[in-house]
């Protein structure tokens, strides 16, 4: 599951650098649990955990069933 990970992350990165930032994967859990770390201007940006659950967490989901939660860390 890491491999899908990574290509929707590398589909949603263009977006966050546009605004400044990035995203960096953290781990996979066997249990379909995605860490993540927001960076750059995402890091500290008051709307970061909208587009942590909005924007990746969705993508994951819709992209892979495995996916059941995505956390920043």
């Amino acid at each position: 599951m890491k491999e899908e990970v990574l290509r929707v992350l590398e589909q949603i990165r263009p977006n966050l650098q546009a605004d400044g930032g990035d995203v960096e994967l953290v781990e996979v859990t066997e249990d379909g649990i995605v860490k993540v770390k927001l960076k750059g201007a995402c890091g500290c940006c008051p709307m970061s955990t909208m587009t942590l659950k909005m924007g990746i967490e969705r993508a994951m989901k819709e992209q892979i069933p495995g996916v059941k939660e995505v956390v920043g860390v």
